[in-house]
């Protein structure tokens, strides 16, 4: 459900009364059945909580919160509503997570110090590390980092790093029916470094990684400029692209595909699929947030449990 102060109860709702009965009957709902009922009203839906769909009732201290307001309980719930979708997964109960936007915020003012979802799950999996990608029709991205300081991001893009994450994309694609997929790694630096003038990082870090990646098999270019890049790929050159820190990868996607692009953690024992927005405190408890994003991230979960490996 996400932070029980947020969009996340009213997209939920909308998503949940526009399935079929067959849809309803694979989907299951952890959250707070308290904020649920009393989002209802707002976006006229009637949704028997339970009976209609499926329930793992995540009880919220002094639910329901008002919407809006950032609250450490809120981030709380999130916080329990997630560590229960993890247990169902890893127990095989449930074929993929699918995540409502939670307050980063509100999570570590509850004692819950992560950067967000993909941190946390890659906690509560004990993964070592866990990446993101924002997956639209035309434009894919896997991140080798996201939440860290562009200082940060720079030193994290080693020859190590940067496989590993050509790695898990590839592999990725592949899992979706994508026979060799077209890989492209941007540069850190404006036009790769142009020969050493604007810094040398990217023959010293990405140029290893792709010749690595390349006597693998893997079907990879780069590094490329990535003020060209992500227009190439989104015209059909490459199928997915490697963004070597949050910003670069993120401004592209939601400029194309602000309210369909999913976000998917690659890398758990489980799946996960995400919408690619906040908790929209200004709108919250309104009845006016848009549910699209959310029909993406299950159309996308749908995909991957599909194809989930036995």
């Amino acid at each position: 459900m996400g932070d029980p102060a947020g969009v996340g109860p009213e997209i939920i709702l909308k998503t949940v009364a526009g399935m079929t009965a067959e849809e309803r009957a694979a989907t299951c709902i952890f959250g707070c059945a308290a904020t649920l009922a009393a989002a209802q009203p707002a976006v006229g839906t009637h949704v028997a909580l339970g009976r209609d769909v499926a329930m793992h009732d995540v009880p919220v201290e002094g639910g329901p919160l008002p919407f809006g307001k950032l609250d450490p309980r809120a981030g709380a719930a999130a916080f329990r509503c997630v560590a229960a979708a993890v247990e169902a997964a890893l127990n095989g109960q449930i074929g993929c997570i699918v995540t409502a936007p939670l307050n980063k915020a509100a999570l570590n003012a509850a004692g819950h110090h992560y950067d967000g979802h993909t941190g946390m799950l890659a906690a509560l999996t004990n993964t070592p590390k866990a990446w993101m990608i924002l997956a639209s029709e035309r434009l894919k991205v896997v991140h080798n980092s996201t939440h860290v300081s562009l200082k940060d991001a720079i030193d994290r893009a080693s020859p190590e790093a940067v496989l590993a994450t050509i790695r898990i994309g590839d592999s990725h694609l592949r899992r979706l029916g994508y026979d060799r997929p077209r890989i492209a790694v941007a540069g850190i630096n404006p036009h790769c470094g142009e020969g050493g003038l604007f810094g040398t990082e990217d023959d010293a870090q990405i140029v290893p990684a792709v010749q690595a990646a390349r006597a693998e098999g893997i079907n990879v270019e780069g590094p490329i400029a990535a003020d060209t890049l992500f227009h190439r790929a989104y015209n059909g050159a490459f199928d997915l692209v490697v963004a070597q820190y949050h910003d670069q990868g993120h401004i592209p996607v939601k400029l194309v595909a602000f309210d369909t692009a999913v976000n998917v953690t690659l890398g758990l024992p489980i799946d996960r699929t995400s919408v690619d927005h906040g908790t929209a405190f200004d709108i919250a408890g309104k009845g006016v947030a848009n549910h699209e994003n959310m029909l993406k991230a299950i159309a996308y979960a749908r995909q991957l449990a599909a194809r989930r490996k036995t």
